[in-house]
């Protein structure tokens, strides 16, 4: 048997420590989480991306009574971006997200379908999408998607 080790890199920071870039992207996924519809959840997501021409994009998740009807605040932002700038890659996307009590304390990561088509969106343009994730307690950052999905299925996976 053989054992295969794979390497994550996964930064954890205060948000002193982030770039003006960084919050400002931050701030605008904080700013989102008003758009969501969480009626049933009541977890308000926000999402913000800041394309390769600078332009940013946000996000919100929402809910439906027929639940696989909703959808995250990540792919919104995602599909929202790629169907009025499809000739743009993501620089950067920012998750913030809110309970009744307020913002979560731990940093808020993506779910599994997310992640998919993160990394869809970042082999489609052949270049990585950094994630930064927050919470109150401080603020997760990977410099590809790759990270957060290591044994990805990707579509060179099919050839």
């Amino acid at each position: 048997m053989k054992t295969i080790n794979l390497n994550i890199s996964i930064r954890y920071c205060q948000l002193d420590e982030l770039t003006g870039a960084d919050l400002e992207l931050i701030d605008h996924a904080m700013k989102a989480t008003d758009n969501a519809y969480a009626e049933y959840s009541h977890f308000y997501v926000g999402a913000a991306l800041r394309l390769a021409n600078g332009r940013i994009v946000i996000g919100a998740n929402q809910e439906n009574a027929a639940f696989p009807s909703g959808l995250c605040a990540e792919r919104t932002a995602v599909f929202s971006a790629q169907a009025n700038f499809p000739d743009q890659s993501i620089e950067s996307l920012a998750l913030v997200a809110c309970n009744d009590n307020g913002l979560v304390d731990s940093p808020v990561t993506p779910c599994g379908a997310c992640r998919q088509v993160l990394l869809g969106v970042e082999e489609r343009y052949a270049h990585p999408m950094r994630v930064l994730m927050y919470g109150k307690s401080g603020v997760y950052i990977v410099d590809s998607v790759k990270d957060l999905l290591p044994l990805s299925f990707v579509d060179s996976s099919m050839k």
